[in-house]
């Protein structure tokens, strides 16, 4: 049986009784506003407090978002500091501004 199959199922039965198309409007309404508080229910967000829990929630997402966002940035700095680090070290042998034998002994 695939997705809204029922619900059009339970449509043609409503139609075949004679209700009017306002009525199975309002039946699928009342459904579908049964279902969601089910669902909510489910998810444990049924209670007055659930408009603040998924405030908290975005809040508590978006501060992740960014950790990872700056976690990455700095990775990348670093990576970038140190092939620079090379690239300079490499041309101070390169033209004998500094000598590795002195360096290293």
């Amino acid at each position: 049986m695939r997705i809204g199959s029922g619900l059009l199922h339970a449509v043609r039965q409503a139609k075949n009784a004679k209700l009017s198309d306002e009525n199975i409007y309002l039946l699928i309404e009342q459904a579908s506003e049964e279902g969601a508080v089910r669902a909510l229910s489910q998810l444990g967000l049924s209670d007055e407090d659930a408009g603040a829990d998924i405030s908290e929630l975005r809040a508590l997402l978006d501060s992740w978002r960014d950790t990872k966002k700056t976690a990455r940035q700095a990775v990348i700095r670093w990576i970038m500091r140190m092939f620079f680090s090379a690239l300079l070290l490499g041309l101070a042998i390169k033209f004998k501004l500094v000598q590795l034998g002195q360096i290293f002994g």
